[in-house]
């Protein structure tokens, strides 16, 4: 396995995938990491949805707007992954929000979302995490049940593409000693 460093550095945002199925197991292999992501208070907010139907995933396709570059990439890919968040639990206490953000499940769920994208690549997988969609129809297409949200959507499949590393900022351009 490579270091955490490396895939960090390696993993892209992948749009185009193989026609190539995954093998047995190797969706709950990747799946393990949000298991073992951290959370608020290890509430656990997250419910995963395994797509792997092309009908299914073409009404996902149809959530994303017609310009949204991952549109063929919801349809391509051979498993389409819906994260999706319990409200109201990471972020409170006792039943009331103590945070000056409410709702946790946002945090909660990108923490869960990079783990996914990590161990994917970790196993030689693409991944794209995609936000930009109506929420609301692809829970509905889904089932999701009430006092459930669909964050994202993130095609899972063997890379056809090998985009090169965007430019990132260096340390000394955000890095802040002892106040902002």
């Amino acid at each position: 396995m490579a270091e955490l460093m490396e895939i960090l550095k390696q993993r892209r945002s992948i749009r185009k995938f193989q026609e190539k199925a995954l093998p047995d197991g190797l969706v709950e292999d990747v799946l393990e990491s949000v298991r073992w992501s951290p959370s608020w208070a290890n509430t656990q907010c997250w419910e995963v949805v395994v797509v792997k139907d092309p009908v299914t995933k073409e009404a996902l396709a149809e959530t994303l707007g017609k310009t949204n570059p991952a549109r063929k990439a919801v349809l391509k890919a051979p498993v389409v992954l819906a994260l999706c968040a319990r409200l109201k639990q990471s972020g409170y206490y006792k039943g009331k929000a103590v945070t000056k953000f409410g709702d946790w499940f946002m945090f909660d769920m990108g923490i869960a979302s990079q783990s996914l994208c990590l161990a994917a690549c970790d196993h030689g997988l693409g991944t794209v995490i995609v936000g930009m969609l109506d929420h609301d129809k692809a829970g509905e297409i889904l089932g999701v049940k009430e006092g459930c949200e669909v964050v994202a959507l993130i095609p899972l499949g063997y890379p056809d593409q090998d985009p090169p590393a965007p430019k990132r900022r260096s340390v000394g351009e955000f890095i802040h000693f002892e106040r902002f």
